[in-house]
């Protein structure tokens, strides 16, 4: 089977490699669609990932093959790959390590991912598509889950006014999980133009240009002068952790989604005397995948306006559109299409 596999140096070579045969108790999945992630991006612009690894971690697919005693999936099943419930002793260092670190630990350790053809999973990793969710919308199960998991940290309550800053994929899920969850006025801070067009297409109250005027000013007056209820930081640039605790509202909280891999300064005397709140997430739990799935299945969230012909590619453009991605962009959402 073909594989985009690390070699370091941030190049990934794409390889014919042994397809693996399911283990007791594991299936191998036939991957369809492995959307392109910014951690993989980081990962290999920072020549984080190991050496020989296969990543790939946002995909869907269909169940190929069983292996010995799997009783709860049937060859030919829709599924996205991961969010299963992990059983009691399998929790990973993000989960299980009173002093986990990202950056030093990185995720679970896992040689082979979804950059490939097949890829071979534990029984109870895998979630069943369910009916009127597409493939294409299935592969950004896991970022959706992620802006799931945000809101569901948050301190959101009906009635709230929101500000995202960042419109890129989880920026976007952030917008409509947060307008599911009860907010009344949602708006968005984006220096791309296709990016916030996609956020008025996707229900956004206003958008905001970064690059037109003080974000902040420009927040409080959508605001009233007060300040959104809630701000989720999904950019990670410069100055918007700064940024977003210098405009929410006294009392009020910051989110912040996004994984910044470099100092971002704040000025604490700008805004702590508001008495502000700052709440971390990271990742997803089982439950925030299956919310993301129904919030798909019932038009809460839509997928269409990240997604174009143009995102779609084929395995073997895999590092033209990893250096892509790792410079400014107008996608949205890039897609590898097995």
């Amino acid at each position: 089977m073909r594989a985009a596999v690390y070699k370091g140096n941030q190049r990934l070579s794409v390889e014919d490699i042994p397809t693996p045969s399911p283990g007791p108790g594991q299936v191998l999945v036939q991957v369809k669609y492995c959307a392109v992630c910014g951690t993989d991006i980081h990962s290999v612009l920072y020549d984080a990932a190991p050496v020989g690894v296969v990543m790939g971690h946002e995909f869907c697919g269909t169940i190929a093959a069983l292996g010995d005693g799997v009783t709860s999936w049937t060859v030919g099943d829709r599924v996205v790959g991961g969010g299963g419930t992990v059983p009691p002793g399998k929790e990973g260092a993000q989960l299980a390590h009173p002093r986990y670190d990202y950056r030093t630990m990185g995720f679970a350790s896992k040689p082979m991912r979804a950059y490939a053809d097949y890829i071979l999973m534990e029984e109870w990793d895998p979630v069943p598509i369910p009916e009127g969710v597409s493939d294409e919308a299935a592969a950004l199960c896991e970022p959706c889950a992620i802006a799931v998991r945000a809101t569901r940290r948050s301190d959101l309550k009906l009635g709230d006014s929101v500000m995202v800053l960042g419109g890129g994929p989880i920026g976007l899920f952030c917008l409509q999980t947060a307008r599911a969850a009860g907010a009344t006025s949602v708006f968005l801070s984006e220096p791309t133009p296709v990016r916030r067009e996609a956020a008025l297409a996707l229900g956004a109250d206003a958008v905001i240009d970064p690059n037109q005027g003080d974000v902040v000013e420009q927040a409080l007056a959508l605001t009233g002068g007060l300040g959104p209820d809630v701000v989720f930081d999904c950019a990670g640039w410069q100055r918007t952790l700064d940024q977003s605790l210098s405009m929410v509202r006294r009392d009020g909280q910051v989110v912040l989604v996004a994984i910044a891999w470099e100092d971002i300064p704040v000025l604490p005397i700008d805004w702590m005397g508001r008495e502000v709140r700052l709440q971390t997430t990271f990742g997803s739990v089982a439950d925030d995948w299956r919310v993301a799935l129904d919030l798909m299945k019932t038009g809460r969230v839509d997928v269409e306006p990240l997604l174009s012909d143009d995102s779609f590619v084929p395995l073997e453009s895999i590092n033209e559109t990893f250096e892509a991605l790792a410079k400014p962009t107008t996608q949205l959402q890039m897609v590898i299409k097995m």
